[in-house]
């Protein structure tokens, strides 16, 4: 071994962010139930180190092209973060003000609403639709799942909409004695739970299936309520779905069935609704392949890093490339 004056410190950096050693770290915490690596596991594994001047040519080496790579990198993200409140502002806009730019406004009397067209109503979404939940069988009761069964949904499939894919599959001895809703499109889906961000996404269903206890789902008893506009809806008020589950007299970082249903929304005239989510379709339309083509260079850049730092700390670009 070598003595530790022998080891560059910004070479080993680039070597720990090798696929190989990552890799070699990740699969010691398979099957864990709380995945951590161990320390003595960690320090085991054995690094290639070349002579000190040659860690310090492509340590060097590293520095100036991931620094390269890296601020190409923020260019392409902070592309997409435009992008992204471009669309944002346009659902807030439209869903809360609607089409007609000159059209008279009144007050909501919601805070995190504003003015609205003058010719809206305001109503509580319980007036409109029915909210429920929904739960998890017994993962231990083989009754209860089956790959050919009825579609179970997790809180995750908020982050697609409209919602295609299920979880798991549950059998109709779960739907009957664990109280599963069946739930059949059109209906929105509400992240109900916990601290990251799927509490207060909101996504179509698009699908016949039933959900866990971590999603709400808020179905239109009527013609007077369109899902898609509601979901677009309760996008904009995604911050305030976040605070107020916060707040006195609920459930710490929960939203509850209560809340949502007792939750009041600008309810344009059902015309008007298909409308704003055809101009939403049309705007997406055209960004979205931006978008695509943007993240697709973006991937491209983070793989182009990864095998760069790889390349340079195997031996695989000689020292007198790298400026030696």
């Amino acid at each position: 071994m070598q003595p530790a004056e022998a080891l560059n410190p910004r070479f080993l950096l680039y070597e720990l962010l090798t696929p190989d050693f990552v890799g070699a770290v990740d699969a010691s915490t398979f099957g864990a139930r709380m995945p951590r690596a161990s320390w003595d596991f960690i320090g085991s594994l054995e690094i290639r180190l070349p002579p000190l001047e040659t860690q310090s040519i492509i340590a060097n080496y590293l520095d100036r092209e991931t620094a390269r790579i890296d601020r190409l990198i923020a260019a392409k993200e902070r592309m997409l973060a435009l992008l992204e409140e471009k669309r944002a502002a346009l659902i807030s806009r439209v869903v809360t003000r609607g089409l007609d730019p000159n059209v008279p406004l009144k007050p909501s009397g919601q805070e995190w609403l504003g003015e609205i067209p003058a010719h809206w109503q305001v109503q509580p979404i319980k007036y409109l639709a029915v909210v429920g939940n929904g739960s998890t069988p017994s993962v231990d009761n083989a009754d209860y799942w089956d790959d050919q069964g009825y579609p179970w949904l997790n809180s995750s499939v908020v982050n697609v909409s409209p919602v295609t894919v299920a979880s798991r599959f549950v059998t109709e001895t779960a739907l009957r004695e664990c109280h599963l809703p069946k739930i059949q499109p059109p209906a929105v889906l509400v992240g109900i739970t916990g601290q990251g961000k799927t509490r207060g996404m909101a996504a179509v269903l698009g699908v016949e299936a039933t959900i866990n206890q971590h999603l709400a789902f808020i179905k239109p008893r009527t013609q007077a309520l369109c899902a898609d506009y509601l979901c677009h809806l309760l996008g904009h008020a995604y911050a305030f779905l976040r605070s107020d589950s916060d707040g006195a007299g609920s459930t710490k970082g929960a939203i509850t069935c209560e809340q949502l249903a007792n939750m009041k929304i600008p309810v344009p005239p059902r015309c008007e609704q298909i409308e704003i989510c055809a101009r939403i379709g049309q705007s997406l339309a055209v960004s979205m392949p931006v978008r695509s083509k943007i993240q697709a260079s973006l991937d491209l850049l983070t793989e182009r890093r990864a095998a760069l730092i790889t390349a340079a700390v195997t031996g695989q670009i000689p020292p007198e490339e790298m400026g030696a």
